[in-house]
C-alpha cells in the first residue's frame, strides 16, 4: 500500500489539486501561494526550483501535522516567476506582509517608524519628526524606534544648533521673536536675527551631527567658545560653553563599532517567541521596539528570525549590518536580496549588545506573559459579569463625537486576550451623504445605528468577515436599544451587547467617578461592586474608545478649520498656496481671478493659471 492511500480521502484532495499543478511547473525560481475553498490565502512560500519544492507537497505524510492540514485545505494555487531566488524571497516576504496567511510565520506589528526631518523647501530649513511617506522635499535620518526618542534627539538639535520648529505659516507671521529665542534654542530667522548664510551653517553642522560627526562639531565650537571668551564677550561664550557639554553628554553614549546597524535579538519559551529589535545609526542608539511574531510550535527559531528579517525590511530600509543572537536560516540569501550583512558576533563590543538585546528580549517576553495572564482573568471576570458562554477574543467598543452635529464622527476600538489592538480601530465619517440624509444633527441615538449598520453589514454578505464576541456601548438603554435595532436590521442575532452609562452621580467628577449601570437584553439593569477589578476593565474600554473618537473627531475639525479650496487643485503645494494667497488675501479671490492675474504671482506659469482657473469655473 502506497504512502498517499494511508492518508483519509480528505486529506488527499490537497494533494491531488497540487499535482494537478506539478505538470506545467518550470524548474525556476518564484513564489507560490495555497488558496483554500472561500479564496483565502492559507500559504505564501518561494522557492529556487518551483517544481521541485511543489512536488514535496503532494505526499503529505512526509510533513508535519500542521502542513498536512495545510494541504488538505488547498483547493488551488498561484503562482509568479522570479528572475533570481533572492527576487522571490522579497515578493514572498511582500506577499506576506499584505496577505497574512493563515500558517506563515507572520510578523504582526508593522507600524511605521519615525524620522527626523531637515526640510528642504524653505529658505530656513524647519526641524520636523516625521512618520510615513517620504514625499516631502527634505533630508531624512533615522529610523528611530518611537516618538519618544526622536522627540529626545529634536530636542537636543534645538539645544545645541538653535534650529527652528515653527511652522511656515507660523514663521511667515511673526513680528518679534518667540520664547524659543528668549531661552537660546533658536536664533529667530522669523524676524531676521540671523542671516541666511549664518542659519544655512547651523543646519549644516546639525547634519554632521545626525551623520556622527559630533566631535567635529565640538571642535568647532571650543574654538568659538575661546574666540568669544578673548574677545570678552563673555555671554557668547557661555552660550557656546552650554552648547559644548549637551554634546559632551551625547559622546558620552556613543557606541564604538557600531555605526549603521539594527540588531535581531531572538527569545523563545513556551512557543511563545520575543524578537527585540535595536537600531543604531552613526553611532547612537535610535532606540529598541518589542515584537511577537505569529507562528506554529513546530517553528525552528532559526526559520522564524530568518522569516521575521524578510518582513521587516520588506517595506523600511535596510543598515548595512544586521546583528543577530542566533543563526538564522538562508542567511546567504537573505544578504544577496538584502544587499547587508548578517553577523551573529563572537566577542567584542558588538557581543555586549547583543547580550543587551537578548535580555530585553527575555524582559518583553516576561512582560507580556504576566500581561495576557491578567487580561485573560479579566476577560473571564467580564464572561462570568455578563454572562457569557466563553471569555470574549475579541471585543469592539463604540462611541461617537460631535459639536451641535457637525464633524459628526463615530469611533470603534478592539481589545482581546493581548490588549488594544489598535491596527483594528476604525472611525465613521457620519456626515457623508448616505448618512447625513437620514441623521438629525446632533442625534447621537442615530448615530450609532448608522455606524453599527455600516460595520455589520459585511456580515450578511461575507462569511470570513470578522465577527467579535461582545459589543460594549457607550450609552444606556436608549442606545441598547438602537444597537439591537440595527442588528436585528441585518438579520444578526448571535453578537452579545451591552452598553455602559455613567451613574447619576459621575456628573460632576468625570467620566470614572461614579457608578457605571449596565444594560443588557432581557436584565435589569445592574452595576458592578467599587473595587470590581471588572469595573475598571470596562472603564478603561469605555474610556479608549472615548479618546479614540474625540481625538479624532478634534483632528477632523483641524483639518476642516484649515483647510482651503486650492488643496484640492493638483499640483498646487505649498509654496504655491502661499504665493497665491498673500497675492488676492483669500481663497475666494483666487476662484474670481482670470488667467492673466493668475499669472502675475510668482511660480504661477499660463499651464498652471489655467489649471487654477478651469477647476474653479469647472465647480461652478
Amino acid at each position: 500500500m502506497s504512502e498517499k492511500s494511508k492518508l483519509p480521502k480528505s486529506k488527499l484532495a490537497g494533494a491531488h489539486v497540487i499535482e494537478s499543478f506539478v505538470k506545467t511547473l518550470p524548474g525556476s525560481p518564484g513564489v507560490y501561494r495555497m488558496l483554500g475553498a472561500k479564496g483565502d490565502i492559507l500559504y505564501v512560500g518561494k522557492a529556487k526550483n518551483l517544481k521541485k519544492r511543489v512536488t514535496a507537497y503532494t505526499q503529505p505524510s512526509k510533513h508535519p501535522i500542521r502542513i498536512q492540514r495545510m494541504i488538505a485545505q488547498t483547493e488551488t494555487m498561484e503562482f509568479a516567476l522570479t528572475h533570481t531566488e533572492a527576487e522571490a524571497l522579497l515578493l514572498e516576504a511582500n506577499l506576506i506582509k499584505k496577505l497574512k496567511p493563515r500558517y506563515n510565520i507572520l510578523l504582526r506589528d508593522d507600524k511605521s517608524f519615525p524620522y527626523i526631518l531637515i526640510t528642504g523647501d524653505h529658505d530656513f530649513p524647519q526641524v520636523l519628526k516625521h512618520r510615513g511617506a517620504k514625499t516631502r522635499k527634505g533630508e531624512y535620518f533615522g529610523p528611530f524606534a518611537s516618538g519618544a526618542a526622536v522627540n529626545e534627539a529634536i530636542e537636543t538639535l534645538h539645544k545645541v544648533f538653535l534650529l527652528r520648529n515653527c511652522s511656515d505659516s507660523i514663521f511667515s507671521a511673526r513680528t518679534r521673536p518667540c520664547l524659543q529665542y528668549q531661552i537660546k534654542r533658536c536664533t529667530a530667522p522669523c524676524v531676521s536675527k540671523v542671516t541666511q548664510e549664518a542659519y544655512a551653517k547651523q543646519v549644516d553642522m546639525a547634519r554632521q551631527f545626525l551623520s556622527g560627526k559630533s566631535r567635529k562639531i565640538q571642535d568647532v565650537f571650543a574654538r568659538e567658545m575661546m574666540a568669544a571668551s578673548e574677545r570678552q564677550e563673555f555671554e557668547t561664550a557661555a552660550a557656546y560653553r552650554d552648547r559644548i557639554k549637551a554634546l559632551t553628554h551625547i559622546q558620552s553614549h556613543l557606541v564604538k563599532g557600531v555605526d549603521n546597524a539594527d540588531i535581531h535579538a531572538l527569545y523563545q519559551q513556551d512557543g511563545m517567541t520575543c524578537i527585540e529589535v535595536f537600531f543604531f545609526r552613526a553611532g547612537q542608539n535610535y532606540g529598541n521596539r518589542a515584537y511577537f511574531p505569529r507562528h506554529e510550535k513546530d517553528e525552528t527559531p532559526e526559520d522564524i528570525l530568518a522569516a521575521f528579517i524578510a518582513q521587516f525590511y520588506a517595506s523600511r530600509p535596510v543598515p548595512k549590518e544586521i546583528l543577530v543572537n542566533i543563526p538564522v536560516s538562508d542567511k546567504a540569501m537573505l544578504e544577496q536580496a538584502l544587499k547587508t550583512h548578517i553577523l551573529k558576533p563572537a566577542r567584542g563590543n558588538k557581543t555586549a549588545l547583543v547580550e543587551m538585546a537578548f535580555k530585553n528580549a527575555k524582559d518583553a517576553y516576561q512582560r507580556k506573559r504576566a500581561i495576557d495572564a491578567s487580561q485573560t482573568e479579566l476577560l473571564e471576570g467580564l464572561a462570568a459579569r455578563l454572562g457569557l458562554e466563553a471569555p470574549p477574543e475579541r471585543v469592539e467598543v463604540y462611541d461617537n463625537s460631535h459639536i451641535g452635529g457637525t464633524h459628526a464622527l463615530g469611533a470603534m476600538i478592539v481589545a482581546g486576550p493581548e490588549g488594544f489592538r489598535k491596527n483594528a480601530y476604525r472611525k465613521f465619517n457620519m456626515d457623508r451623504k448616505d448618512d447625513a440624509n437620514k441623521i438629525t444633527p446632533g442625534d447621537d441615538f442615530a448615530m450609532m445605528k448608522a455606524m453599527l449598520i455600516r460595520r455589520f453589514k459585511s456580515l450578511t454578505n461575507d462569511e470570513t468577515a470578522i465577527r467579535p464576541d461582545l459589543l460594549l456601548i457607550d450609552g444606556g438603554a436608549g442606545q441598547l436599544k438602537v444597537a439591537l435595532e440595527a442588528l436585528s436590521d441585518l438579520g444578526v442575532s448571535d453578537i452579545p451587547v451591552v452598553a455602559i452609562a455613567k451613574g447619576t452621580e459621575a456628573s460632576g467628577g468625570g467620566r470614572n467617578a461614579g457608578r457605571e449601570r449596565f444594560f443588557l437584553p432581557g436584565r435589569e439593569p445592574f452595576r458592578l461592586e467599587p473595587n470590581d477589578p471588572v469595573l475598571y476593565f470596562l472603564q478603561r474600554l469605555r474610556d479608549e474608545a472615548h479618546r479614540f473618537a474625540i481625538t479624532s473627531h478634534r483632528a477632523r475639525r483641524t483639518r476642516a478649520i484649515t483647510s482651503s479650496p486650492l488643496d484640492d487643485i493638483g499640483g498646487i503645494g505649498e509654496k504655491r498656496k502661499k504665493a497665491l494667497l498673500l497675492h488676492f488675501g483669500s481663497a475666494k479671490a483666487v476662484a474670481e481671478a482670470g488667467v492673466a492675474d493668475l499669472q502675475k504671482v510668482e511660480t504661477i506659469s499660463r499651464a498652471v493659471a489655467e489649471k487654477i482657473y478651469n477647476f474653479f469655473h469647472e465647480q461652478r
